[in-house]
């Protein structure tokens, strides 16, 4: 098993973090098997883009809601983890109120 669960869509309200935002929460280690995920497909080639986060942020983006960490952006960078056997990832967590 990768993730604690594999979800379908946003769970939680909306957050609105831009992405200047997200730069400011500091990353730390998640453990791949403690995060849900809000997507349920993931497109192969991304996976195999070595520059796939060229442009975007090097860290995953984590929403921490009601007991649960929620994989928001990153899917691809965790599975690659996966992949690499490792069980760890380095995440931005972003704690929004219940």
């Amino acid at each position: 098993m990768i993730f604690k669960r594999v979800g379908d869509g946003k769970p939680y309200p909306d957050h609105e973090l831009t992405s200047r935002s997200w730069a400011s929460v500091p990353p730390r280690q998640v453990r791949l098997d403690e995060l849900v995920t809000i997507k349920d497909t993931l497109q192969l080639a991304t996976l195999l883009d070595e520059d796939s986060t060229f442009y975007g942020d090097l860290f995953a983006h984590v929403v921490a809601w009601r007991d649960e960490l929620y994989l928001e952006d990153g899917l691809h960078r965790a599975l690659r983890a996966a992949l690499q056997q490792r069980h760890v990832l380095h995440a931005r967590v972003h704690h929004l109120e219940a």
